[in-house]
């Protein structure tokens, strides 16, 4: 059996610049195959449920995909320890596509959401283990300059999915909006099978499987609970109630199962890390402020100032140009000086700043200060997100390399999810109060049970207009209040960055060829 020392060494290639920029190519490719199909599908969305019916299950496809990529997150980490990243991350590509293929062939809403939530689950490695393997390749005081574009697909995919979604529904099957990212994950197979050769050393140890199930079972419930309650049923139910009971259960035997575990999945010492615990709470804050940001602004785009779908994704290049310069050069400069610690500090509160700048919008807003602030929150998650991962991953050995970066990864998603169903129902809440309450001034027969009966915006748009001048003043009042909820999140967020202890990236000389390596994992 070999010794730890022996196994990090085998751990340890080196790379050329070159050669780092190849497997780049082949993960940002990967990612961006994953992150595009969920935001192409989500323009699809309507005409999905006219065509294959079942509206009444709409909340399911995309649900069934968060739930299953934040449960699976965590494991691809420790599989890829076990059986090797190359194989674990050529895996999820395997998942991903044929998923997307029997998603696309789909002939009716059950089959689709089955579909979707196995696309969940190769989505969770594609999401985790890009960051994995670059930690593996480039030190920590050089992974600035390179985690820094990895961190720009998330805002690219943003932009790209809805409008190649826009387009594929209009001149194609909606269909297409699934098996569009087919050949995009051949292509990230091909190179990452040509460029990334990492050493593999098969270790002695066995799966986690009563920590996989139990962390599985823990996380599944919670989102259902989230991305369920208030749609299929009331918050005060026994579902809720069930669900929420089941959820402590099955987290409290995680505990358990993780304490006796020889190899766990998630290993209670990573819990004993200051840096692990605040850059996971950290990543947690910034994923509930990010959504609230990304999935509740076009509400205010499509129905108060009547933009299409389209119009509004176009909206968001403000963030994207934001989050893609930030993460660039702040990468490179954390590579410089090896220091990171005010970034994300400074990241978390323009992120608060631009939310506070949202909640200020009224109907008439023009389109450029609703631009700018979206530049705001953009340069702020790019000065923050990767930077997280690069702080756990340098505070840990280079054992726990994996299983620490997929849970930081893992606690982001959890933040997403938990944002999306607290501003959802924070959003539902206040629309309905504000519409009664303005319909009673003006005089207007609607009550808060009207909002559930909106319909589209474009339907919206055709209501008489003393209506319809309650109605956009309403959307406004409530999205205010969302984006001022997300205010204190981000602030307690760059508070838990301010906790850390500034630990100094590790850095190592790499020889100017790569040597060769061992038979790849």
């Amino acid at each position: 059996m070999l010794t730890e020392q022996q196994v990090q060494a085998a751990e340890r290639p080196h790379f050329t610049h070159k050669q780092v920029l190849e497997i780049l190519a082949g993960l940002m490719l990967a990612m961006l195959t994953s992150m595009i199909s969920t935001s192409v599908v989500g323009t699809a969305l309507p005409t999905i449920v006219g065509t294959l019916g079942g509206q009444d299950q709409l909340a399911w496809v995309a649900s069934a995909t968060l739930l299953t990529m934040t449960a699976s997150t965590p494991l691809w980490g420790k599989l890829s320890d076990l059986y090797g990243r190359k194989l674990m991350f050529q895996t999820s590509l395997v998942i991903f596509a044929v998923s997307s293929v029997a998603a696309g062939f789909s002939q009716d809403m059950a089959q689709l959401i089955v579909a979707r939530a196995v696309q969940g689950i190769g989505a969770g490695g594609l999401a985790a283990l890009p960051q994995i393997i670059l930690g593996d390749v480039v030190e920590p005081r050089e992974r600035g300059r390179y985690s820094g574009y990895i961190g720009a697909v998330f805002g690219v995919s943003t932009v790209a999915g809805p409008l190649l979604g826009g387009f594929i529904v209009d001149s194609m099957s909606w269909r297409w909006t699934f098996w569009i990212c087919v050949p995009l994950a051949v292509v990230a197979f091909a190179v990452i099978q040509k460029v990334l050769k990492l050493p593999f050393v098969r270790r002695d140890a066995r799966v986690d499987w009563w920590g996989a199930t139990f962390i599985t079972g823990g996380t599944t419930a919670l989102m259902l609970l989230l991305s369920l309650g208030g749609q299929e049923f009331d918050w005060n139910s026994g579902w809720t109630y069930g669900l929420g009971a089941l959820s402590a259960v099955m987290f409290g035997l995680a505990v358990l199962a993780e304490r006796r575990a020889a190899d766990p999945i998630l290993p209670p010492r990573l819990f004993g890390d200051r840096t692990f615990v605040l850059s996971s709470l950290a990543s947690l804050l910034v994923g509930a402020s990010m959504f609230g940001a990304m999935m509740f602004l076009p509400q205010y785009l499509q129905i108060v100032k009547g933009m299409s779908p389209t119009g509004s994704g176009l909206m968001t290049l403000p963030m994207v140009f934001g989050l893609l310069a930030a993460s660039i050069v702040i990468g490179r400069l954390v590579s410089r000086t090896g220091r990171w610690k005010a970034y994300p500090i400074g990241g978390m509160l323009l992120v608060a700043l631009g939310l506070f700048l949202l909640s200020r919008l009224h109907v008439d807003s023009s389109l450029l200060v609703v631009g700018m602030d979206n530049a705001v929150i953009g340069i702020g998650l790019g000065a923050s997100m990767q930077i997280l991962i690069l702080a756990a991953q340098n505070a840990v050995p280079r054992g726990d390399l994996a299983v620490a970066t997929s849970g930081v990864g893992f606690f982001r998603s959890l933040g997403g999810a938990v944002g999306v169903a607290a501003f959802g129902a924070i959003l539902s809440n206040r629309l309905g109060s504000e519409l009664a309450a303005l319909a009673r001034a003006a005089n207007l027969p609607l009550d808060s049970g009207a909002s559930s009966t909106l319909g589209s915006p474009e339907a919206i748009r055709h209501l008489p207009a003393p209506v319809l001048e309650v109605i956009l003043e309403a959307f406004t009042r409530a999205l205010q209040t969302v984006f001022l909820v997300g205010v204190p999140i981000a602030v307690l967020g760059a508070v838990a960055v301010l906790l850390l202890k500034e630990i100094p990236l590790r850095s190592a000389q790499a020889p100017k060829t790569a040597p060769a390596p061992a038979p790849a994992g």
